[in-house]
Order: C-alpha cells, then structure tokens, then sequence
C-alpha cells in the first residue's frame, strides 16, 4: 500500500456524510427510542407480540439487515492471502480469542463486581469479536483492507464455532474455578448456540451467497462498485432502527440509572485502550507492515456488538441489563475508535518509513 496525499486528509474529511455523523445519528437513534418508549403505551407488547425463537421480529429483522452488508464485503476466495502471514494468522488468533475475552473477563469483574447483569453483558461482548464497523476504522487508518476483511470473516466462522463454549467457559466454568459468585448465571450453551447460528450465520450465509452470485453473474467490478455502495448503509440502518427499538424498551432503565450506565463504559473504555495499545505493539515486534499493525490493532480491539446484542436479547430478554450493557457498547465504540484512527496515524509517521509500509526497526516480510 502505498502513501498518497489522501491518507494524510483529515480523518474527518474522509468519512462519507453518512458516517462523518455516525455518533450524531447513534445518540438521536437513543433519543427517538426514549421519548416513544415514554409517548407510546404498550410498545413493549407490541414489539414483543410477533416472536422469533423469544426475539420479537422487528428487533430480529434490525440485527439482521445490519449484520449483512459487512459480510457481503468479504472476498471469500481470498482467504489464503491472509492465512500465509503466519504472524499476522497466530498473532490475530491470540488476541481474539485468548487475550480479548480474559480481559473483558477481568474488567467486567474488576470494575462491575455488585452489578451480575451488566458484568454478564461485558463478558459477553468481550466474546463476540469484530466483523463491523472495525472495517471503516481500518480503512481511515490506512491499514490492509484486504487482511482485515479476512481477518473478519476468519472470526466471523469462528464465533459460529467457538462463540457458545467459550460463553460457557467464562459465564459458568471459570466464575466456579476462582470462587467467584455464579447466581443468575445459568446460560445454556446450546441458548447461545442457537443466537450465534441465527444471527451470524444466516447473514453470512447470505453475504457468502451475494459475491459469489452477484460476481458471476455481472463480475466482480459490478459486485463491488454498484452492489455493495447500495447494501452498504443498511448496516447503519439496521443498528440505529435497532437502537431506537432497544432504547424504547430501555428508558427506564437509563433514565433511572444513570451511574449504572456510566459504570458500563468505565470498563469499556479500558478494553478499547489496553486492546489496541498491546495489539499495536505486538504487531510492531513481530514485524509487521504499518496496513497489518493497524489492521491487527483495530480488528483485536473492535467488538461485534450486533451479536452480543442479539445473543443478550435470545438469553436474557430485551429489557435485560445484559441487552442494556451490549447497547452501550457501540455509543462508546465509535467515538474511541475514531480517536485511535488519528493515533494510528500520527504513529505511522513516527515509527514506520512513509510509503514503504514497513516498519523502521525491522523490514516487514509480506507473505
């Protein structure tokens, strides 16, 4: 990848009008839930009157419509590309599913210790790993584009895999094994199982499906500059229509706990940092190109919260302080992580040769 003039535009300047605004859009998402949570009686009942697998179908098709557009991104026939950067394979692994959960695990207990339900909404978004909006950070950045989309669907199939017996590791096993309190702890793998098929692997089923039809059919020039921009925004469509659902189910719970949702994002905002932070400088020591150390970096520290969203919801219920701690999530996300994509860049000049790609310590080895 190399250095043009662009890359080194304002952040802000680069992101389209849609995602320029994207906290604005997620805090007047909050406030449209809240005020038709208070002006409509009865909207809990109605939301909740048509079910899927306990999960009312406007808030099912919300989780839905935003999970595809991001997996219909990911070139699927290129995943060896990735997989031959054993550094960035083994390092990405590591960090997502080793050091992210175990550190959301020790935050949520550290910081949230008289608060079970939020710890348990931590914990599980500690375990859904990034597929989203960490692919706009990433681009902004500069980083791989390419290693990121497959490092995203990478996790993408191992949440479906691994997603439920980690969330019984860490929510019933590990809790038992340190001593630790277990009430209201009781989730059942096959519960979690079944959230992470619906709503991980329908959407990327059907993202899977899209490119490899959609490109053989009118070629992979069409697929990504005439169907993609169209799909694109409905994965911003689908989270704010999801967050108004949410936060009108929610209001009470906000409203009349403020300190309670303030205590969320203390933790929060300690795993963005310390993620990205030690992502960063693992990638730089093993040698990694500045596009791979960012890529690495903001794939390691974003979160799915689409997921753990649904996964909350499907377990708990959707006025749970579970679902509540996993709506929290991306109201602190976005602003963090555009934070991060100026560090990043302010590191790139500072520690790695302008346009080379690599590293000024050590020469990157591109597989």
């Amino acid at each position: 990848m190399t250095t043009t003039p662009e890359l080194d535009a304002p952040v802000v300047a680069r992101l389209s009008t849609l995602d320029r605004f994207l906290p604005v859009w997620i805090v007047a998402a909050m406030a449209v839930g809240l005020v038709a949570g208070r002006l409509i009686p009865g909207m809990g009942e109605a939301l909740n009157a048509i079910a899927i697998d306990g999960i009312s179908l406007p808030i099912a098709l919300g989780l839905l419509i935003m999970m595809y557009p991001v997996l219909a991104k990911v070139r699927y026939d290129r995943l060896d590309t990735v997989t031959a950067d054993r550094r960035l394979l083994v390092s990405s692994l590591v960090l997502n599913w080793v050091i992210g959960p175990a550190l959301m695990f020790a935050l949520a207990w550290l910081l949230l210790p008289d608060l079970p339900e939020y710890r348990t909404g931590l914990i599980i978004v500690g375990l859904a790993r990034c597929i989203a909006m960490v692919i706009i950070w990433n681009d902004l950045a500069c980083g791989d584009r390419e290693a990121a989309a497959l490092l995203v669907a990478l996790n993408s199939v191992f949440q479906v895999i691994a997603f439920a017996g980690l969330g019984w590791f860490y929510l019933n096993v590990l809790p038992g094994w340190l001593g630790l309190p277990q009430a209201a702890l009781n989730i059942s793998p096959w519960d979690i199982a079944i959230s992470v098929l619906i709503f991980l692997g329908i959407p990327l089923v059907a993202g899977y499906l899209s490119r490899r039809l959609g490109e053989r059919a009118k070629g992979r020039d069409w697929y990504e500059s005439r169907f993609l921009p169209r799909v694109g925004p409905f994965a911003l469509y689908g989270l704010l229509f999801t967050i108004v659902i949410l936060f009108a189910l929610q209001g009470d719970a906000i409203t009349s706990r403020p300190l309670d949702v303030a205590r969320i994002a203390l933790p929060l905002l300690a795993y963005f940092a310390i993620m990205w932070a030690g992502s960063y400088a693992l990638g730089r020591a093993v040698g990694l190109s500045y596009e791979r150390t960012t890529t690495l970096a903001f794939t390691a520290a974003g979160n799915n919260f689409e997921l753990a969203i649904a996964v909350a919801i499907a377990t708990f219920g959707v006025t749970s302080g579970q679902a509540l701690a996993g709506v929290v999530g991306p109201l602190i996300e976005v602003p963090v992580l555009v934070a991060l994509v100026y560090v990043s860049l302010a590191a790139r000049r500072r520690w790695f040769r302008t346009g080379t790609g690599t590293a000024t310590a050590q020469p990157a080895q591109e597989p």
